[in-house]
């Protein structure tokens, strides 16, 4: 007996496909960069007028950080749509599995583009100059898998944007502890991204693809992902004492430091059974984590 698919109304249809975008471009995983984002503000909103941003400029912030992620993601998948087909651990993604189209995935991320910089030229004029940069980090970002094992660097180089870019929006300048924050960004995702390669070490020697597990094998890769955390913290304390932090944000770096031991806990050379545990669950907790204490410091010790 022939099975009938029942019809969507075309409001629940447009939601469908709104859905299937956002789990495309795992627009949940906004909250890696959100919170650094915001821990820039925090900072830096302490030396102008009132201590803290206008509404006006954390909407626009907010607006040009997803925004500029969802362009990212969705070109990455436009780019990657071939592999992804090839691969069976990404095979079910929405466009090798014909759920979206090429052509849908590119009205998306044009879209997304232009919001980001009507978003930048909302927010100041060096926000709006530098917008162009942005996103030729993020989006370029998709190919460097193609040429180097140093692809993972260039995640982190995109999404250390962030924090800078918030600063800029508040200040209208690039200081030394936001370069410091965007660096802290980039050695923490250019680090899990390492253990999250692992899963496709297989697929990539064989599709030609590069990442320092394919180049240098599992276990030494592990140790750069581990040395790149560790650096992460030591520039944590560093933007501390630079920012005149207090005892909130010290517990807070503890509190980071604990997870991120936790995270390599969960993974070894041997046994990357428990990669998506290390990956998703707990950089979500880290990066949420010192937002709240950052939070903390700024309202009860001024």
């Amino acid at each position: 007996m022939a099975v009938h698919r029942r019809k969507l109304n075309p409001a629940c249809e447009v939601w469908e496909r709104f859905r299937i975008v956002l789990e495309m471009i795992k627009f949940e995983h906004t909250i890696f960069a959100l919170p650094f984002a915001m821990i820039s503000v925090l900072i830096c909103s302490r030396d102008i007028p009132h201590g803290y941003p206008s509404i006006d400029n954390l909407f626009w912030i907010l607006i040009a950080l997803v925004s500029a992620r969802s362009a990212a993601m969705a070109f990455n998948r436009i780019a990657d749509a071939r592999y992804d087909a090839e691969n069976p651990r990404t095979a079910s993604r929405a466009i090798p599995a014909g759920i979206l189209s090429l052509a849908q995935v590119w009205v998306f991320t044009i879209t997304a583009v232009l919001i980001f910089e009507l978003a930048a030229s909302r927010l100041n004029r060096l926000c709006f100059i530098l917008s162009p940069l942005a996103l030729f980090a993020l989006l370029g970002y998709s190919y460097t898998k193609r040429f180097t094992p140093l692809a993972h660097l260039a995640l982190g180089i995109a999404i250390g944007i962030a924090p800078i870019g918030a600063w800029v929006a508040i200040t209208g300048r690039i200081s030394l502890t936001s370069l410091l924050l965007g660096a802290v960004v980039m050695l923490w995702i250019g680090g899990f991204d390492i253990i999250y390669a692992l899963q496709d070490v297989d697929y990539d020697c064989k599709a030609g693809l590069r990442s320092l597990p394919q180049t240098i094998g599992r276990a030494p890769s592990l140790d750069i992902s581990r040395f790149m955390h560790l650096c992460m913290v030591i520039l944590l304390i560093i933007i501390g004492l630079l920012s005149g932090l207090h005892a909130f944000y010290a517990l807070g770096v503890c509190v980071v430091a604990g997870l991120i031991w936790y995270e390599h806990s969960l993974v070894s050379p041997e046994d990357i059974s428990r990669v998506n545990i290390a990956f998703f669950t707990l950089n979500g907790w880290i990066s949420v984590s010192l937002f709240f204490f950052v939070l903390m410091d700024r309202i009860f010790i001024p």
